[in-house]
């Protein structure tokens, strides 16, 4: 194949994906004396992780731990990040499915990856790190968050507001490592897709190179040493996802970090194809974190907790609304497409692991899970259940609303705060009216206007008597009543991927029969066996891939 194929580009290192992996690993490659070149399937920079809410739990003695007095160590990053006996209050373990030699690795390179970003104008909020974050461990603090200076916000387009509780954002981290990429000579190619990575035979030798598709054309990238993988998993690939949980049908559309980007799976699929392995599957259907959420905003398709997008942004022609913003539960009911409660709407989603959320904690106990107050957590189960017509999926949930519930939240409801065009957002007159308006491409059976018309009927009894006496919901506030009446979109949203293909401490990717593939490397949320939530692994990573990437023997 070698000699067949017709290259048109050619580096030392193709780096697929321009995020908080694939940023890094160029860098880190350039700096080393390789040729770089980055491939971006969108028409910009910053993957998932520029849409994200900054959060930086690197640890194992960071600069900044040492100015704050924390004291911690590579050993008790480790120790924290395989602890079995830690359980979440739902009871699961969010450690124990943890591959033991990428956590060595991460462990051992999470200060270096650190100070990396400090080092290439990356800026934190100079305070204590703090326990906010996900899947950090349990023993010590660990989190600094990214200040986005002056760097545009991609939700709104302009500057971040001082009184913006955004302020902290994955801009921050993204636009110093782009321009840092750019000034060492990195090159970066737009709006080039991967669609395949070539091996000497398709199953066998080496890593050669990819291919991409420009805008309609095919081009063939060689890589010298080594193509790495940083193609922000698979939330956007209903039928990759599904592999892992059934549920998670089409209708889950809200994804985090779209539209920005789409986690399509591509880097994994390919690779796949080239004989690669997946790897930590347990760690994507394991009910801890925020793998699946509640939404953040109700009445538009993307409700991802940390972004509310804005007409300023590049991408608001594809967002299409900024969302309502729920403050308080009490305001609404959520049914399903029957127009049936399912749950207390106030519950939350699962829950995840941070400093001292095991307490007391003493490692690798039974004691920890013995201690842990339990809370089923179960209000993403009962959306995700359906309604008893042999669908996999749940289906839509809706938000239903009156107009005193708009006047305490002081909502607009009204485009473009939400997203009536595509269907996302209905008003009516009446409860009956309301449930027949609600026609959209997810709705797969209409919503009898009965069914809503009586859930509402017994939610407002409920009020009167101060007890819901279906599912427990603490001392129902407000009646639905007045018109005119409301139902948003509050499908839950999948908000991450934990897990992916197979790799080892070098970060190269690994085969079915447990060798290495030569040439291919992977991190972030495109490598599977690694609970953590967010930034950190997907850094780290970037940051280990980069570094071996260069020294790949020929």
């Amino acid at each position: 194949m070698a000699n067949a194929m017709k290259w048109d580009r050619e580096a030392d290192v193709v780096v697929i994906g321009s995020g908080a992996t694939g940023l890094p690993a160029a860098i880190v490659a350039r700096e080393a004396g390789a040729s770089v070149i980055v491939v971006e399937a969108e028409s910009h920079v910053g993957g998932h992780a520029i849409t994200s809410g900054g959060n930086l739990p690197l640890g194992g003695g960071t600069s900044y731990q040492k100015k704050y007095g924390i004291a911690d160590s590579p050993d008790l990053f480790f120790q924290d990040l395989t602890d079995w006996s830690v359980v979440e209050t739902n009871g699961f373990p969010p450690y124990r499915y943890n591959d033991r030699e990428i956590i060595r690795a991460f462990a051992d390179n999470s200060v270096a990856a650190f100070e990396f970003l400090l080092a290439h104008g990356v800026k934190v909020i100079d305070r204590p790190p703090n326990k906010i974050g996900h899947e950090i461990g349990v023993s010590v603090l660990r989190t600094m968050q990214i200040s986005v200076e002056d760097w545009p916000m991609v939700h709104t387009g302009g500057p971040a507001d001082p009184a913006d509780d955004e302020i902290r954002a994955g801009a921050g981290l993204i636009r110093p490592l782009e321009a840092a990429a750019l000034e060492a000579g990195v090159e970066i190619l737009l709006e080039h897709r991967m669609t395949a990575i070539h091996r000497e035979t398709s199953r066998d030798g080496r890593v050669l190179g990819i291919a991409v598709d420009h805008k309609g054309a095919r081009l063939n990238v060689r890589a010298e040493k080594a193509v790495i993988v940083a193609t922000g998993g698979s939330t956007g690939n209903v039928n990759f996802r599904r592999m892992f949980d059934p549920r998670l049908t089409e209708e889950y559309c809200g994804l985090a970090g779209m539209p920005w980007s789409d986690q399509d799976a591509s880097g994994e699929i390919a690779a796949m194809a080239a004989g690669a392995a997946l790897w930590g599957l347990f760690n994507y259907t394991g009910e801890f974190g925020s793998g699946i959420t509640k939404p953040g905003a109700i009445g538009c398709q993307y409700g991802y907790v940390n972004v509310r997008w804005h007409p300023g942004s590049e991408v608001f022609d594809k967002a299409r609304a900024i969302g309502l913003p729920v403050k308080d539960w009490q305001d609404v009911i959520l049914v399903n497409m029957l127009g049936r409660r399912f749950y207390d709407e106030t519950g939350g989603h699962f829950n995840y692991n941070t400093y001292q959320s095991t307490n007391p904690y003493e490692p690798h106990s039974y004691l920890n899970a013995k201690n842990q107050k339990y809370n089923p957590s179960n209000f993403i189960n009962a959306a995700l259940a359906g309604i008893g017509d042999g669908h996999n999926g749940g289906g839509p949930i809706w938000a239903i609303f009156d107009a005193d519930a708009v006047a305490r939240e002081k909502w607009q409801p009204q485009p473009p705060h939400v997203d009536v065009g595509a269907g996302f957002f209905f008003e009516a007159g009446s409860i009956d009216a309301l449930a027949a308006k609600i026609k959209m491409k997810y709705q797969r059976l209409p919503m009898p206007p009965q069914n809503l018309a009586a859930t509402v009927a017994r939610y407002n009894s409920f009020v009167d008597a101060g007890k819901d006496a279906d599912f427990g919901k603490p001392k129902p506030l407000y009646k639905i009543a007045k018109p005119p009446f409301y139902a948003a979109w509050a499908t839950p949203v999948i908000h991450d991927t934990r897990a992916g293909l197979r790799i080892n401490a070098r970060c190269q990717v690994i085969d079915m029969n447990g060798e290495v593939i030569p040439g291919l490397y992977c991190g972030g949320e495109s490598a599977g066996g690694f609970s953590m939530h967010g930034l950190p692994r997907a850094v780290c990573q970037g940051f280990i891939a980069g570094k071996n990437a260069v020294t790949e023997n020929l």
